[in-house]
Parts: C-alpha cells; sequence; structure tokens
C-alpha cells in the first residue's frame, strides 16, 4: 500500500475514532452518575407498593461515625459527707431524685421553636455637582491678539450627578411544637448529660423524622423528667420526613447534578 493510500485511510478512520472515544466518555460520566445514585434508586425500586420502612432501634453510641462529645471540664470533685448528717453535698433532694442522672435514663423534651423575623432597610444617596468658569476679555481687550478671535465665554464646564436607592427586607417565620423521649448517652465530667431522641411516624407511605441532641444541665429538668428545647446546650433539631410524598418534592438526581455542574 502506497503511502498516499495509507495517509487517507489514517484520515478517513480518524473522526471515527474521535466518535468512539466521546461515546466512550459520555457512557462513564453516565456511568459514574448511575453508581453515585445507584443504590437509592434500587432500594426505591425494590420497595416500590410497600410503606416505607421504620429503622431499627439501635444503640445511637454504636453508630457508624458516633463521636463522643469533648468540652473543656473543671477538675472533678469528690463527694463530701459531712459528719452525724444524712445529707451529701451536692444533692439535689434529701430522697432519691427520680430525674434523669447517668447514662441509659430516659427524659421528655418539649421541642417549642416559634422564631420570627423581620428585617426592612432601605438607603437613599444623591449627589449633585456643577461646575463652571469663565472670561469676558482678554487684558482688557475682547479678542485675543494676533488670531482676532473673540475670547471665549466659557473655557471650563462640568456637570456630574448620581444617586442610589437600596432596599432590602427579610421575613422569617419558623414554629415546631412536639415532644419526644430523648435517651442520655454521655455523663460529662461536670455532671451535664448529653441525650439524643429520635422519633418517627409512619402515616399511609409518609414517615415523618423528629431528631433532638445536645447538651442538658440536670438542674434544668423539672420536676416531671422534662426539659425545655431552649435550655438545651449546642442543640441539633431535624424535623423531616421520607416517602412518596417527600421523594415527588424533590427534583430528580440526573436535574440535581446540572444544577451542581452547569455555571449559568
Amino acid at each position: 500500500m502506497s503511502d498516499q493510500s495509507k495517509l487517507h485511510t489514517r484520515a478517513s478512520t480518524e473522526p471515527g475514532r474521535l466518535a468512539i472515544k466521546r461515546t466512550a466518555q459520555v457512557a462513564t460520566l453516565v456511568s459514574i452518575a448511575s453508581l453515585a445514585c445507584g443504590c437509592s434508586s434500587i432500594d426505591r425500586l425494590r420497595g416500590l407498593g410497600d410503606q416505607p420502612p421504620l429503622t431499627a432501634i439501635n444503640n445511637p453510641t454504636a453508630a457508624a461515625g458516633y463521636k463522643p462529645v469533648q468540652m473543656p471540664m473543671p477538675a472533678p470533685q469528690p463527694a463530701i459527707y459531712q459528719p452525724n448528717s444524712l445529707w451529701r453535698t451536692g444533692s439535689r433532694a434529701f430522697f432519691k431524685d427520680q430525674r434523669a442522672h447517668q447514662m441509659g435514663d430516659i427524659l421528655t423534651i418539649i421541642v417549642n421553636i416559634n422564631d420570627q423575623a423581620n428585617w426592612q432597610n432601605e438607603t437613599q444617596r444623591s449627589r449633585k455637582n456643577s461646575e463652571d468658569s469663565g472670561i469676558d476679555n482678554f487684558f482688557g481687550k475682547p479678542k485675543v491678539p494676533i488670531m482676532n478671535t473673540p475670547v471665549p465665554t466659557r473655557i471650563f464646564t462640568g456637570d456630574s450627578s448620581s444617586s442610589s436607592d437600596g432596599k432590602g427586607s427579610i421575613a422569617r417565620q419558623e414554629a415546631v411544637t412536639t415532644n419526644v423521649a430523648a435517651v442520655v448517652t454521655q455523663v460529662l465530667p461536670n455532671g451535664n448529660l448529653v441525650v439524643e431522641g429520635k422519633q418517627e411516624v409512619r402515616v399511609n407511605f409518609e414517615v415523618r423524622e423528629l431528631i433532638v441532641a445536645g447538651i442538658v444541665r440536670p438542674e434544668d429538668i423539672q420536676s416531671d423528667n422534662t426539659i425545655d428545647s431552649s435550655k438545651i446546650a449546642e442543640a441539633r433539631i431535624a424535623y423531616g420526613g421520607r416517602g412518596q410524598i417527600t421523594d415527588v418534592q424533590q427534583p430528580r438526581y440526573g436535574q440535581q447534578v446540572l444544577d451542581v455542574l452547569l455555571p449559568f
């Protein structure tokens, strides 16, 4: 085969190779996207016609990724007993306290969130400048020497103006009222309790989840073993759900990928 025929054959096959390469790249991207969402899609296809399953009751400290809370703590103080006294220093009551105070105890958290915020700002600014200068004679003569032209009455004129008007407003209102039982998962050295509670309610084909976690002081626990959510430090409150209604409200994973990748 001559060199010219070889070059012609190579030139004719080059576009085909490029097309195959591009097709392979597109297939690779599609495969990666499918693998990223394949598990959830398979689970959804496997559960067609079935109610969404509830999460099994597990030990929160045994969950993957669980990390004990570590915060600055004072030096531990041992209990001091007074001679000939039934009262122990540091006790909250003479009789046994029924409120949660150790790991595994249960207390009720009253979630009462009613936040409302309104902001409205307006800024206005305007400015106008004008410069005008001129002469009517040149050393007493109405015309410029040599050039024999009239003296210009205006040698510099400048005008400028600027204005701005900015407005902004924010209106937000959130309300969540419910109760959830939480478990003491850790007792910090200073006596504060780390609590975590999770509640799931299934209605037809929709599961509603409520998760509450944080740090509470034993002194803030009421006599009926309840505590308000506003007294929880480092509070983490999540209220959501999963099921057919939530699935319909979410955009498809292909649209979510495009929302992330497209620059416009």
